[in-house]
């Protein structure tokens, strides 16, 4: 682990992509194995100027005894101080920081009606908290590797060696492995993202259809007067720009909620609720998912499209060219937060009111007749292939090729 410049990244994460200002209060979330990295973390918050730097640590082999020997009643029981703590988060609106490092398949084996029931009952307590932060704080979702994600990612390598090969991947896609500056290839990186989104936004486009040899066959309609958004944001309480996501390569926009028809075919796995669902196939109909299929994991697949009312509709779409970083190094990752950005996906669950001016005026019950889909998940799946081919349609009839061949059509310039 030595050669892990671990300081550079700590850089990176918080003038870069979480941004702290001068006098804010910092969440950190990490896994235990993570201790290196966390410690470069809270040092560069405070040298950025942080109030105080609040960590919180998990650990993946507890988390599985607490589903093996706790019930879902009581696991997914919001304790007195958790709401108090959530409370806090929407008063004080603290930068939040989360790395993630967690063993993808953790929870195998559990059963999917508990870990459904869980997550359900838990985010019907904490989603309205989430709610109010929305828009006013800054905050970012970066990976490290571990022992136990390695072993997935590079199962024929030796412990050492896998988790050696995973940081050089993840650093790779976040573009710091260069020997440019990392701060100037970010800046360049986000200006080339947001311009693709102003493209996207002249177009006036009412729906997108998808076709793949696969069996992708889908049209999704879109919101009229909703944004394309690329790479950062804006925390409107302060103005600081930030990256969320870091990896980032994806320009996206929340889609008509209920508007849709048709096949997509999964084209890499999703790790959801510490499972792995493989090969799957989802079908829509008037707006929701009617079916779905897969090789591995399909019961805690159709649980999830049923969480809630909103659970089977869908909340982003986002556009990803093969070039991606991400997916030149031709490695499954088994985490979201890499795969989404590794090709095209959709989203179900909750949508951005992000996408629409004003909306931080905007109650839930307005951003839902806007068309802003609502639910107490948001759950990326990655449908992009090297044939995929995405035409954006207008109200005139006219088209345009959006993504020819997997890639960002010629006429979808920058």
């Amino acid at each position: 682990m030595g050669h892990i410049d671990f300081e550079k990244y700590a850089r990176v994460i918080v003038r870069i992509g979480a941004n702290v200002q001068k006098w804010q209060d910092v969440r950190v979330t990490a896994e235990l194995d993570q201790a290196e990295l966390v410690r470069a973390v809270v040092e560069e918050c405070y040298k950025a100027g942080a109030k105080y730097v609040d960590v919180t640590w998990n650990y993946g082999p507890v988390n599985r005894l607490h589903y093996q020997y706790a019930d879902a009643q009581t696991l997914g029981t919001v304790r007195e101080w958790e709401e108090a703590r959530a409370k806090e988060m929407a008063e004080t609106l603290p930068v939040r920081i989360m790395i993630a490092s967690a063993d993808p398949d953790e929870l195998r084996g559990i059963s999917a009606d508990v870990l459904s029931e869980v997550r359900r009952m838990r985010a019907k307590v904490l989603k309205p908290y989430r709610d109010r932060i929305d828009g006013r704080h800054q905050w970012l979702i970066v990976a490290a590797a571990s022992p136990a994600w390695a072993r997935k990612v590079f199962p024929q390598l030796p412990e050492d060696e896998a988790v050696r090969r995973l940081w050089d991947a993840i650093l790779h896609c976040v573009y710091l492995d260069r020997e440019e500056d990392p701060v100037e290839i970010w800046q360049a990186h986000s200006a080339a993202c947001e311009a693709r989104a102003r493209w996207l936004n002249a177009q006036n486009f009412t729906h997108l259809t998808y076709e793949s040899s696969n069996g992708t066959h889908f049209r999704v309609g879109l919101i009229p007067g909703a944004k394309w958004c690329g790479a950062g944001d804006v925390n409107h309480e302060n103005g600081a720009y930030y990256v969320p996501n870091m990896p980032t390569e994806e320009v996206f926009t929340s889609p008509m909620r209920g508007d849709c028809e048709g096949t997509l075919v999964a084209t890499k796995p999703l790790s959801w609720a510490g499972q792995l669902i493989e090969d799957f196939t989802v079908r829509f109909e008037n707006g929701r998912v009617v079916s779905c299929s897969a090789k591995k994991g399909g019961e805690i697949l159709e649980k999830m499209f049923h969480m809630d009312e909103g659970a089977s509709m869908l909340g982003e779409v986002a556009l990803v060219p093969k070039e991606s970083p991400i997916n030149q190094t031709d490695l499954l990752f088994l985490n979201t937060l890499f795969d989404e950005n590794a090709c095209c996906h959709m989203a179900v669950g909750q949508g951005f009111g992000e996408v629409l001016d004003g909306y931080l005026e905007l109650s839930q019950d307005e951003l839902l007749k806007r068309g802003v889909n609502d639910s107490l998940i948001h759950v990326d799946f990655m449908v992009g292939s090297d044939d995929l081919h995405i035409i954006g349609h207008r109200a005139d009839g006219t088209t345009a090729d959006v993504f020819t061949n997997g890639s960002w059509a010629e006429s979808a310039g920058q």
